[in-house]
C-alpha cells in the first residue's frame, strides 16, 4: 500500500497542510474551547468585585528655602535665619518601602471603614477577620495551585513565634497580621513618575467608599511619615531652645523683680555700699536680659526653620469615590480564556499530528 505522506531530506512547513491538520482536528479544538470557555465564565462570574480609588501628589523635592524670602524682614527684627540647617528628605522612590513598613501597615489596619453589608463602622482588620464572605474561587485557587505553599506553611507554623516584642525598636508580627499585611500589599500601589515628578497612590477594595477611605488614609499617613522624618531634627532643636528659653525667661523675670524692688525701697540712698549693690544687680539684670533676648531670637529662628523644612504636597487629583469597578473585567477574562482554549486545542492537534508523522516516518524508514 502506497503511503500518502512523502518524505524528503528537507521537509518544508506547508501552511496549507497545517490548516488542513487543524481542520481535521477541529473537534478537539472545539472541546478545548468549550472547556476553557466554561472555566472563563466561572472565573468571571465568581471573581470578587474590586473598586480602585487613587490620588496624585506632587511632593516638594526642591532644596529652596522659605527663609530666603523672609531674610530681609527677619534681619529687621534682629533674627538671623542663616543658610544652614538640614534639608534631608525622603526621595519619592522610597515611598513604596515606607508603606511596606510594619508601623505603617499597622496604622492602616486601624482605619475605620464603612461597608454596605455591615451596620456599624469597622476597621480594616475587623472587616477581613470577621465580615468577609467565603470566596469559592479563592478557595479553589488556594487548594489547587496554592496547595504546595499551604503544605509548606503548615509544617513551618509549629516553629513560628507570634508573641509581641517588648522593645519598641524590635517588631514581631502575628500570623493574622502577616496575612493582612500581604493583603494590603496586594491592594496598595505606589507609582512614582520620576519624569513628571508626581506620585500616584491607589488602593483597591471590595466597595467603592472603602477604597476611597483607605486611599485617603494612606495619603495622610505617608505625608505624616515624610514630614516627621524631615523636621525631626529641627523639632528636637526647637524643643531644646524652648526649654532653655523658659528657664532664662524665669531667671530674667526674677532679676527684673529684684532690681525693681530694690530701687523702690532704696530711692533715697546714696551710700557707696548701696550704689555698689545696685550696680551689681543691674549688671545681673542686663546679663539675664541679653541672654533672654538672644535666645528669644534663636527661638523664632528655629520656629521658622521648622516651618520651612516642613514638606509641602500639592494634590493634583484628590481622592474620589470610584464609580466603576476595576475588577473583574469579565469580557477581558472571557476573551483570554477563549483564546487560550483555541491556542491549547490547536497546539494539541498539531502536536498529536507531529507525533503521528514521526511514528509514520520511523516506520517508513525502517521498513
Amino acid at each position: 500500500m502506497e503511503s500518502k505522506t512523502k518524505y524528503t531530506s528537507n521537509d518544508e512547513i506547508n501552511l496549507l497542510e497545517i490548516f488542513k491538520t487543524i481542520w481535521e482536528g477541529r473537534k478537539i479544538v472545539v472541546k478545548f474551547l468549550i472547556v476553557f470557555g466554561l472555566l472563563g465564565v466561572f472565573i468571571a462570574v465568581f471573581s470578587a468585585k474590586e473598586y480602585t480609588a487613587f490620588t496624585t501628589l506632587v511632593p516638594q523635592t526642591s532644596d529652596s528655602k522659605v527663609g530666603g524670602n523672609l531674610g530681609g524682614l527677619a534681619a529687621m527684627a534682629g533674627i538671623n535665619l542663616g543658610g544652614g540647617g538640614s534639608t534631608e528628605s525622603i526621595p519619592p522612590t522610597l515611598y513604596p518601602k515606607i508603606v511596606q513598613s510594619v508601623t505603617f501597615q499597622r496604622e492602616l489596619l486601624k482605619t475605620p471603614l464603612k461597608f454596605s453589608n455591615v451596620e456599624k463602622v469597622v476597621t480594616y482588620q475587623e472587616y477581613y477577620v470577621s465580615y468577609t464572605k467565603f470566596n469559592l474561587l479563592k478557595a479553589i485557587k488556594e487548594y489547587t495551585i496554592g496547595l504546595p505553599g499551604k503544605i509548606i506553611t503548615f509544617f513551618k507554623s509549629d516553629n513560628e513565634t507570634i508573641t509581641e516584642a517588648g522593645n519598641d525598636s524590635i517588631y514581631r508580627i502575628t500570623k493574622k497580621e502577616s496575612k493582612l499585611f500581604k493583603k494590603i500589599q496586594e491592594q496598595l500601589v505606589i507609582e512614582n513618575n520620576e519624569k513628571e515628578g508626581f506620585v500616584k497612590i491607589s488602593f483597591s477594595m471590595p466597595e467603592a467608599l472603602a477604597a476611597a477611605q483607605m486611599t485617603k488614609k494612606v495619603q495622610v499617613i505617608l505625608q505624616e511619615a515624610i514630614t516627621k522624618f524631615k523636621i525631626e531634627k529641627a523639632e528636637q532643636e526647637l524643643n531644646f531652645i524652648q526649654q532653655r528659653y523658659s528657664e532664662l525667661k524665669l531667671d530674667f523675670e526674677k532679676k527684673q523683680a529684684t532690681l525693681a524692688s530694690y530701687k523702690d525701697r532704696n530711692q533715697g540712698l546714696i551710700t557707696s555700699r548701696s550704689q555698689s549693690y545696685l550696680r551689681r544687680i543691674e549688671s545681673e539684670y542686663n546679663l539675664a536680659f541679653n541672654l533672654y533676648s538672644e535666645l528669644a531670637k534663636q527661638l523664632e529662628t528655629q520656629k521658622i526653620k521648622v516651618k520651612e523644612n516642613t514638606p509641602v504636597f500639592t494634590v493634583i487629583e484628590p481622592v474620589i469615590v470610584p464609580v466603576e469597578k476595576s475588577k473583574p473585567r469579565r469580557l477581558m477574562i472571557l476573551f483570554i480564556f477563549f483564546f487560550l482554549g483555541i491556542a491549547v486545542g490547536v497546539g494539541v492537534v498539531v502536536v498529536k499530528n507531529w507525533i503521528k508523522e514521526i511514528k509514520a516516518k520511523q516506520k517508513y524508514l525502517y521498513h
